[in-house]
């Protein structure tokens, strides 16, 4: 059987090709730069290209014979993360052509494993609410979803086969799930994130957007410093709670929230033993401290832009989070902090009865328009609460556009995520 286009492979088949002898780094370089050209003129994935330095890159590495679990694998990287030879300009104006000295800890790691930069991938302004110019790949007059919006839609459209995202909000798992791919948040404050644009240091995490299960676990341990796992296959059907929290599961279309209820049919008949979360009454108010804390430390991260360039921030910016930031008080930070902390405890306790916790990973199927955000912000309780949680690309909505499956894992048990994820896309998709 002929093998596939070398831009079709996941990082796992190109690692294992090059060693193989049966492709070259620079191949499949070439491959992915010849899906680029073709297709960048409609997607817009991507707001910093070289080409010819990414070529010359992978032929230097064909020459050494560089090795790495990593091997010859292109990546992009969400241009809010510093890279060496590629400015960081953050999807502002304010900081264009801005010019780093150094790679992020996240890219060093990354191409210590043999990984090889493609570019940089467009963000939305400072990571927030305003969208870039990226449209989603499976339907150009829908969007991708924010904030990682150049590196999911990338990695949809076979450009490269991972992508580095990060997340405060929803910035990984919902445009995974707008475009049809594996999004990963790991557990908050594993990953390292020096190098990195803050946006909200109680909340941000680097992000992964991949086309395979394997492709995530194998990046997230590069980014980790340490040796990659296999993910290691269940020994049993897993103990599934659905996660629906009052009021943001009644935001979610109907036709997703039958989606999701009928995966956990599936799953229970596939042997899960499945029922429903009971969330203490305080959770009612994770949004409300997600929305203070983050909107608190982002106006404060960037007192420089609001004091010297107040008029190049989008008013989609001005008028949202900053205006948010700027009228909360310390004392109702502070009350915020107190309050998700006690969730995280409160949720910890939770899974002595779970393995995973299943919801939607967006309200519904990718809007049309621009627009990066949308409302059932359920990511964005997961995300305060600290918990490591994926995308699966398992469901297609009503107009035939990619929804994702979101599990959630406890705390620091990524490595089991991977493996309850593997045995649930296994089930809903064969």
């Amino acid at each position: 059987m002929d093998m596939k286009p070398p831009n079709e492979l996941t990082a796992s088949e190109i690692v294992a090709a090059v060693s193989a002898g049966r492709t070259t780094r620079e191949a499949v370089m070439r491959a992915c730069l010849d899906r680029v050209a073709a297709r960048e003129p409609q997607v817009q994935a991507w707001t910093i290209l070289d080409p010819e330095r990414a070529l010359a890159a992978a032929r230097a590495a064909d020459r050494e014979s560089r090795g790495g679990p990593l091997a010859g694998v292109p990546f992009g990287v969400k241009d809010i993360i510093d890279t060496e030879d590629y400015p960081t300009e953050w999807g502002t104006p304010i900081h264009r052509g801005r010019r780093p000295n150094r790679d992020a800890a996240c890219v060093a790691l990354t191409r210590r494993a043999g990984g090889m930069l493609l570019g940089k991938t467009v963000t939305t302004e400072f990571a927030n609410l305003h969208p870039g110019p990226t449209r989603n790949p499976r339907d150009p007059a829908r969007t991708p979803g924010g904030s990682s919006s150049g590196s999911a839609a990338a990695v949809a459209d076979h450009m490269v086969p991972v992508a580095l995202g990060t997340q405060t909000t929803g910035s990984t798992i919902r445009p995974a799930s707008f475009c049809g791919v594996f999004g990963y948040r790991p557990t908050y404050g594993e990953h390292r994130l020096n190098g990195v644009m803050e946006a909200s240091g109680s909340l941000d995490t680097l992000g992964i957007l991949a086309r395979a299960l394997d492709d995530v676990a194998l990046w997230r341990d590069v980014l980790l410093g340490i040796a990659p796992a296999p993910i290691a296959e269940p020994v049993r059907a897993p103990r599934i709670g659905i996660y629906r929290p009052s009021p943001a599961w009644d935001e979610v279309e109907p036709a997703t929230r039958t989606l999701v209820e009928n995966a956990a049919r599936d799953l229970a008949k596939a042997g899960a033993d499945v029922s429903d979360v009971m969330l203490p009454a305080e959770f009612a108010g994770l949004n409300a401290a997600h929305r203070w804390i983050s909107s608190f430390e982002f106006a404060r991260n960037f007192t420089w832009e609001i004091a010297h360039h107040w008029n190049e921030i989008s008013e989609t910016l001005r008028t949202g989070r900053l205006a948010d930031g700027l009228s909360c008080s310390f004392e109702r930070y502070v009350e915020m902090k107190e309050l998700a902390a006690s969730c995280r405890s409160a949720f910890d306790a939770l899974w002595q009865g779970f393995d995973i916790m299943l919801t939607a990973a967006a309200y519904g199927e990718a809007p049309v328009g621009g627009g990066t955000f949308a409302s059932a912000p359920l990511y964005m309780m997961s995300t305060v609460l600290h918990v490591p949680s994926m995308s699966l690309p398992v469901f297609t909505g009503p107009k035939g556009m990619p929804i994702g499956l979101q599990i959630l894992a406890r705390r620091h048990d990524d490595r089991a995520l991977f493996g309850w994820g593997r045995w649930t896309y296994r089930v809903l998709t064969s």
